[in-house]
């Protein structure tokens, strides 16, 4: 019987055939007699001369020549520039919408190699390496955590952003264009990839040959699966997190818990303490999305995952900015996204005290508070926030709903899990209580954008009884009720709780729609499904239960009551 047990910071997945390697030599071994051309493609974030130069080594090994061909020498002038999304309006110094370019466009001709003599090998690398006809395919891959994290630092390389062979790293190129063009290339081609190479050990990376990742991604589309967990330091960011479930902060606190964020989540394939991959979790989505997502939900958001879960951190740390997000005519025509990020915040635990900011006062006047927020920036002068934003007491198991256009914060001494829809790039905060960050600067606010989607009608009354909802009974049964905790009728998702005594169990379906669990109470869970696969939760942990799975049920652990939040698109 499977029993309790501690937060899991790496789990993993054995593939579903073939086994992962480490190392080059193996791969190098086992390529087809020659000559040949071996296409090696992958995001410019990566160290793409150390993988030459360790490729090349492991091919002379094996007693074959090599030769080399960097494809970014081919790449057309101006190239990064050619790529890039144009922000609305012009002159904005804080956002853009997705580029909508092709990995081709960086290209005025691509380059077409003549395979080499003999028996010898042409490795063809760098982003688009793919477009020039090759024998055999391999993908390398470096999580997007370290990217951003090294650009952050200033520490990454020239080159780091795609088509740009000179110049820093710069976030916002990496999150509004290489970003997107990359992530549409990789997808269109996991289908035929011959190798997938996780890049994170460049001196050893760990790699999976192409049956056994599709393989593996169809098995993982059709049963519970947990994507890698990280937390990122920001100015606001607490304790909680390193004090609870041990993760070692990266810069003195644990504010932003990546649980599940689909176009960053990865998950982790290969034996622990072994060889281990990460795989993108966006390609069980894009190979198997009537699977992962359901029928209905593929219909209404395609290859996207559209809901998110993750933590942010107060707990010993500050208040976060107070922000909104766009409505979703301005998402779809200013920054591209076709659906926008409604909201809402669980409280999974608080210190005393702690609250949430949420809706406007009842007799909050927007002019005055426009111009008090410009004061804020050009002066110094700290902003009366509490005039124009509601407070309300952060109690351990209260979800607040924050559709977009809703002025909210959370503030210091929470841990809250944030139940929200996908597109997460778009922050438009108004006012960061005067905070500088390391180097003394302060945090950029793009408050036109905020002001532009602030929605005036969600204020005093309206704010508590549509915005802080209380729990009423959807179902129940022998030790075990399902609980509605909050539904807006602009919002596409819902979120509920199942509340399951010691010993027991609830039966569940995912009806044709992907499920979200989070323990957010309670020493965890098992989820057994009906075709015999289990897969045990702990405290803190979130599970994506596919569509494919349809009838399941969770048995509580441990000898106390269990609460599980759970969510699930409601309108497709």
């Amino acid at each position: 019987m499977p029993v309790s047990r501690s937060y899991d910071p790496l789990p993993s997945y054995p593939p579903a055939a073939g086994e992962v390697t480490a190392g080059w030599s193996a791969p190098a071994a086992e390529l087809p007699p020659g000559p040949l051309v071996l296409a090696v493609d992958g995001p410019a974030a990566l160290d793409w001369a150390a993988l030459a130069d360790g490729l090349a080594g492991a091919v002379r090994a094996a007693g074959r020549a090599v030769d080399l061909l960097d494809v970014r020498a081919h790449y057309a002038p101006a190239a990064g520039e050619r790529i890039a999304a144009r922000p609305v309006p012009a002159d904005d110094p804080f956002f853009t919408p997705l580029s909508t370019a092709r990995i081709e466009d960086l290209f005025d001709a691509v380059p077409h190699p003549v395979r080499p003599s003999g028996d010898g090998v042409l490795v063809v690398y760098g982003p688009g390496a793919s477009l020039c006809g090759p024998d055999v395919l391999w993908y390398a891959d470096l999580p997007k955590r370290y990217a951003e994290a090294a650009v952050s630092r200033g520490e990454l390389p020239v080159g780091v952003n795609l088509g740009r062979p000179a110049g820093p790293g710069d976030l916002v190129r990496l999150f509004y264009t290489d970003w997107p063009v990359q992530d549409r290339h990789r997808d269109t081609l996991a289908g035929r990839v011959d190798r997938w190479i996780d890049t994170q050990d460049p001196a050893r990376p760990a790699s999976l040959d192409g049956t056994a990742l599709r393989g593996t991604l169809a098995h993982l589309a059709r049963g519970p699966v947990r994507t890698r967990p990280y937390f990122n330091s920001t100015p606001w960011g607490g304790q909680w997190a390193a004090s609870e479930l041990g993760f070692t902060p990266q810069a003195g606190n644990t504010a932003l818990g990546y649980e599940l964020i689909a176009p960053e989540a990865g998950v982790l394939v290969g034996d622990r303490g072994g060889a281990q991959v990460e795989i993108p979790f966006q390609l069980l989505c894009v190979e198997h999305p009537r699977d992962l997502l359901g029928e209905d939900v593929h219909r209404r958001f395609g290859t996207s995952f559209p809901i998110r879960f993750d933590y942010l951190d107060t707990m010993g740390g500050g208040n976060l900015s107070l922000h909104l997000h766009p409505r979703e005519r301005y998402m779809r025509e200013v920054f591209g996204w076709p659906y926008t990020q409604h909201e809402t915040y669980y409280v999974t635990a608080r210190e005393d005290g702690s609250r949430v900011l949420l809706g406007l006062t009842e007799h909050a006047d927007l002019d005055t508070m426009r111009h008090q927020v410009e004061e804020s920036i050009t002066e110094g002068t700290p902003l009366p926030v509490e005039e124009y934003v509601q407070s309300h007491p952060a109690d351990v198991g209260q979800l607040f709903m924050i559709p977009a256009g809703t002025p909210h914060a959370s503030g210091a001494g929470n841990l809250v899990l944030e139940v929200s829809a996908t597109p997460y790039l778009y922050s438009l905060r108004l006012y960061d209580w005067l905070r500088r960050d390391a180097a003394g600067a302060s945090r950029p606010l793009p408050y036109a954008h905020g002001f532009a989607n602030l929605d005036p009608a969600r204020r005093g009354a309206d704010v508590t009884k549509d915005l802080v909802q209380q729990p009423r009974t959807l179902r129940d049964g022998e030790g075990w009720r399902e609980e509605v905790l909050g539904a807006l009728p602009e919002m596409f998702y819902a979120v509920h709780r199942l509340v399951v005594a010691s010993g027991h169990a609830v039966p569940d379906d995912t009806a044709g729609r992907f499920h979200i669990l989070n323990v957010a109470a309670g020493e965890g869970a098992v989820v057994e499904t009906h075709d015999g696969r289990t897969h045990t939760l702990a405290f803190a942990e979130t599970l994506t239960v596919p569509a494919a799975v349809g009838a399941y049920r969770v048995r509580a652990l441990g000898g106390a009551e269990v609460r599980i939040v759970k969510a699930l698109v409601v309108e497709p």
